[in-house]
């Protein structure tokens, strides 16, 4: 019994502390430095060795400017403990008051403590990086590397070097330390790659280019190709980078799964030409059966996605010669999945798609390949508006493949047949889920259907022109390209000037642009960017616009302003990197 008391009266007594600490730490969030000292200083009376609640208690003594206060609690625990940490607590005490020589007393005092000991650089340069005191923490790593040579700060100093500005320093180092630690490189390329973005340093990109190309020649050693490789990727330049894949190809023949990988990107990038030059290398220089059926699945995939009626024989003749080829098999399962696709999709032959997609769903394939074949089965039954074997399928994937990416896109198409069937209800409330997906693209798409749908309820309850939208959006997804604009346009007729007029004008655009007809799709885009400045379509259209000057009509000057407006007033828009780059390309920059 008195065991039992004795754990409730200690467990009553954390609960207790918990609960004071959690108040105090509410004042003090919120500015109520009076209270939260009251709070905190009770909590230090009871745990006076607690460094959180005196490092608490001082900084709300600074807040309400009670220096002498905080200076006199600084000492008395410097005195007690001796430790290095509280002479920059003090020195900052000093600093805070405007008196900059007494501070830098204490501060220099504490980097002596260094040169007597280099183990209490830990806590010294963590006080200094945590008070921004950049120049003192650099030193403090200095101090501590001269006295103990074997120590390495590499990536703590880059890292200061960077805040501070001086981004040459930084590059030097934190190369220097990728290439000792190749295990630290991801945590590396994290670092430098935020620079890339936030442009601390108008010539960063080309100055960490030179820097890496100096290394790469010196050594020949293949690190300096890969790292080159990953700079061209973050930039977009796929051609580039595929040249420095070569390279390490060349003394490295096994090295081809990155190149395949790099063809996807520049796929998925839109970059053709790259995709197009990389996959060709791939299948001319590879014996490899999962390869060379990758790359002819990512080559046809392209082909099929900018084709029009007119070469659909041509491609089916591929398809056919391509399985006979290489037989059907678990192997060939991207091929015999683009062939249901395109048989479904393009050749308005869904009974042959399914028959594939059965037979392959028979051998022995693995559960991520089964959830493929399922998921394509599924697609396929929506395209036949055959909605709730659809659903039952989608939602097969989902369960077995929950935690993984397929089955939040299962879920995703699971929230767009609901959309599709004009349960709208049902949908957001799917969709409310998968805005936090993991896969920032289905949290995108989600967003995206989510706001959709919300913005065109609010005025009209009935929801009467969304129903006429999902519908055209559902032509759309069956490849009805013609049906889906006469619907769209149908809608721009009869709901003139209501919310849903942006984003029709935004889908016959796309129409346009897939069927070729630039001059139809940048008018469309141009009535947004017109009448629409508010919508939240604006940056798509401004986009669009721009990359169909640049890519199809190659009309640099009307492209370049484009991209400027997308640069200088959408900067949370997710083509925002993507414009700022092409913009520099545009205006000749060289620092790319």
């Amino acid at each position: 019994m008195q065991k039992i008391l004795f754990i409730a009266l200690l467990f009553s007594c954390f609960l207790g502390r918990a609960q004071n600490e959690q108040l105090a730490n509410n004042y003090f969030d919120r500015g109520e430095f009076e209270k939260a000292l009251v709070s905190y200083e009770e909590l230090l009376k009871s745990q006076e060795n607690n460094y959180n609640y005196f490092q608490k208690v001082v900084e709300c003594y600074q807040q309400l400017q009670q220096f002498e206060k905080a200076q006199k609690i600084i000492e008395a625990r410097l005195d007690r403990y001796k430790q290095a940490n509280l002479l920059i607590e003090l020195g900052y005490n000093y600093q805070l008051q405007k008196n900059q020589e007494k501070a830098n007393k204490y501060y220099n005092q504490a980097i002596d403590r260094i040169k007597k000991n280099a183990q209490e650089v830990y806590s010294v340069a963590y006080v200094f990086e945590r008070k921004s005191l950049i120049d003192f923490a650099l030193l403090a790593y200095k101090t501590a590397i001269e006295k103990e040579p074997k120590m390495s700060f590499n990536f703590q100093m880059a890292v200061l070097y960077g805040q501070q500005g001086n981004t040459n320093m930084m590059i030097d180092i934190f190369l220097d330390e990728a290439y000792q630690n190749q295990q630290n490189l991801p945590l590396i390329q994290n670092q430098i790659s935020r620079f890339m973005t936030e442009e601390v340093d108008a010539s960063f990109n080309d100055t960490l280019k030179k820097a890496l190309l100096v290394r790469a020649q010196k050594t020949q050693d293949v690190f300096w190709n890969d790292f080159l490789s990953w700079l061209f990727i973050q930039q977009k330049e796929y051609g580039k980078a595929f040249i420095q894949q070569k390279a390490i190809y060349k003394r490295n023949p096994e090295s081809f799964t990155n190149i395949v990988s790099l063809g996807q990107m520049a796929i998925e990038d839109n970059d053709q030409d790259s995709a197009k030059e990389i996959l060709a290398f791939v299948l001319e220089n590879t014996k490899d059966l999962e390869l060379l059926i990758e790359a002819h699945s990512y080559l046809l995939e392209m082909k099929i996605n900018h084709a029009t009626e007119k070469d659909y024989a041509a491609i089916t003749a591929e398809l056919d010669n391509l399985i006979k080829e290489f037989g059907v098999s678990p192997y060939t399962l991207s091929l015999l999945k683009l062939q249901a696709e395109f048989n479904a999709f393009h050749l308005n032959n869904p009974e042959k798609a399914k028959t594939i997609l059965k037979s392959a769903m028979e051998m022995p394939i693995n559960r991520f390949q089964l959830a493929e074949a399922k998921m394509e089965l599924a697609d396929i039954l929506l395209y036949e508006e055959k909605f709730n074997q659809a659903l039952l399928y989608y939602s097969q994937v989902n369960e077995d493949m929950s935690g993984d990416v397929i089955g939040q896109e299962a879920s995703l198409k699971t929230a767009k047949t609901s959309y599709f069937k004009t349960d709208f209800e049902w949908a957001s409330h799917q969709l409310k889920v998968l805005k936090s997906a993991s896969s920032q693209l289905i949290a995108n798409d989600a967003l995206d259907l989510f706001l959709l749908i919300s913005d065109n309820t609010v005025e009209d309850s009935l929801q009467v022109a969304l129903k006429k939208f999902a519908r055209a959006d559902f032509l759309l997804y069956q490849n009805k390209k013609k049906e889906a604009l006469a619907g769209f346009q149908l809608i721009l007729k009869e709901h003139k000037g209501e919310d849903i007029e942006p984003v029709t004008l935004l889908r016959i655009g796309k129409i346009y642009e897939k069927m070729g007809d630039f001059t139809n799709a940048l008018a469309n885009y141009d009535a947004i960017i017109t009448k629409h400045k508010e919508s939240i379509y604006i940056d798509e259209a401004l986009y669009y616009s721009a990359e169909i000057y640049n890519e199809n009509l190659k009309d640099p000057e009307k492209a370049k302003p484009l991209y400027e407006e997308m640069i200088f007033k959408h900067e949370d828009s997710i083509f925002y990197v993507d414009s700022r780059n092409k913009y520099r390309k545009l205006r000749g920059d060289t620092n790319l």
